[in-house]
Parts: structure tokens; sequence; C-alpha cells
């Protein structure tokens, strides 16, 4: 992949991922076989030209000693009098997963507390790579578009309009089976950890 092609958010979250890993005097090869991935693979994630599905970064997060919410990102300042309870709309905490096709916006001003909302878009044809494996309860409402929810091992297909609710255990995976159309999710998520 060239570098005009490497996505800007991308980068970010993989410099960010960089520079704590070298703050925290953690090797490349020490994170490797703490997440178990490769050596290359994770060279790859911190050059922002390799996927980084949600489980992963989460496995990174942990190594890291960081709240997965260290990498939602948002341009502008939020005034001092709405940080603990306002989220505007152009001033969303958000996180693209490399090569997944998943977007996700922080609707929550912080992922601190026990309540937890998270705004999905899923692109044409994108899926989870893998399965979210629940540390607390979580559901979701289909604001728009199909989802296909797989939940252990079995598959539900919802449309807009549609939601549903996990349990604390388990794991579930998520695919936008539309070649042509978005599926957006509002998540709540309910004693996890995101």
């Amino acid at each position: 992949m060239t570098k005009d092609k490497i996505d800007s958010d991308n980068l970010r979250i993989g410099r960010q991922i960089r520079d704590l890993r070298k703050a925290k005097g953690v090797t490349l090869s020490e994170m490797s076989q703490r997440i178990d991935r490769s050596l290359g693979y994770l060279s790859q994630v911190e050059r922002g030209v390799s996927a980084l599905p949600i489980p992963v970064l989460k496995a990174i997060s942990q190594v890291l000693d960081v709240n997965i919410s260290w990498f939602f990102h948002s341009d502008a300042q939020t005034p001092i009098e709405e940080l603990n309870y306002i989220v505007r709309k152009d001033n969303r905490r958000s996180l693209k997963f490399t090569g997944t096709g998943i977007s996700e916006e922080l609707l929550t001003p912080h992922l601190s507390s026990d309540l937890q909302m998270i705004l999905s878009t899923l692109a044409p044809g994108a899926q989870s790579i893998e399965p979210r494996i629940r540390s607390g309860e979580e559901a979701g409402y289909v604001k728009s578009g199909v989802l296909n929810l797989t939940i252990d091992d079995q598959e539900f297909t919802l449309q807009a309009g549609d939601s549903f609710s996990l349990e604390a255990k388990g794991e579930h995976k998520v695919h936008n089976p539309s070649e042509t159309e978005k599926t957006v999710i509002i998540w709540t998520l309910v004693g996890a950890t995101y």
C-alpha cells in the first residue's frame, strides 16, 4: 500500500499505539506474544496499513493498560460545562477500524461509566473480522439498513427499526449483507467495557 492510500484515521491510531507502546517500554515482540499476533502484522497496524478489528484493538488496549476510549478521536474542544453531560453531533469521538468498513462514534461523553452508547456504521458488505466477546449486557437498535447478527452460533437478520438485547456473556458478530446501503446501529452497553 502506498503512502497516499493510507487512511489518516488508520495512521493516527497506529501512531498512538506505537507511541504508547514505546512510552510504556513494551517491545513489538512482547506485544506480539501477548496478543497472539505476528510481529509483521503489528508492524503494519502501527504503520496504518493493516486491518485492526475491535477485538485486536481491545487486546492491545489491555496490554498497554488503557481503556479503548484512549483511541477515540475528536477534532473539536468540548465546552467545560458540557464535558460530563453533552455530546454534540459534530463533536463525537470516533474510531474507524482499519480494513473492516466499520466506524464507530461515541454517543456518551466518556467510556468510564457503567452506561455507554455507540453509533456503529457498517459500509456495504462490512463485517466483523472476529467475534466480539461481551463483558456486560448490550442492546442495539438498527437505525437504517440490514444487519446480520450472529449471537454465539445463531444468525438473525434484522431490518431498520428492529432491536436486540444480548446477555452479559458470550460473543457476537455483525455483517451488513447489502451491496449498496450502509447499516447504522445504535448500541447501548451496560456494565461492559468497550
